[in-house]
């Protein structure tokens, strides 16, 4: 009973954060389109992968994807490496970051 308890919490957390997540891209988003000058550097990220399971990956690669200014490009054949290719990119490293201490943690957090 208490392990269900746990993961009704963790998915209402992991709701929660993306809602979060959502509202901000579409911000940034909305605020680019509305001024006359484009704010946009576009790039191609790498990221390393720590989860495995194919539906870990999926839900991941899904959740980047529907984030506004991302785009889930490729996995690797290995399943080690996620590119992703960004609107919005200032920092390669920030953005790995994010998306690993972010998505991928709760993702993973959700799926164990």
């Amino acid at each position: 009973m208490r392990y269900i308890l746990v993961k009704i919490v963790q998915i209402i957390a992991f709701a929660g954060f993306y809602l979060w997540e959502l509202i901000k891209a579409n911000l940034v988003l909305a605020y680019d389109i509305l001024t006359p000058t484009h704010h946009m550097k576009p790039g191609i990220v790498e990221i390393p992968l720590d989860i495995k399971s194919d539906y870990e990956i999926m839900t991941l690669v899904n959740l980047i994807t529907m984030t506004p200014g991302s785009l889930s490009l490729d996995v690797s054949k290995d399943k080690k490496r996620l590119y992703v290719h960004v609107l919005y990119l200032e920092d390669a490293d920030a953005y790995r970051e994010e998306v690993k201490s972010g998505l991928e943690r709760r993702v993973k957090e959700v799926w164990s």
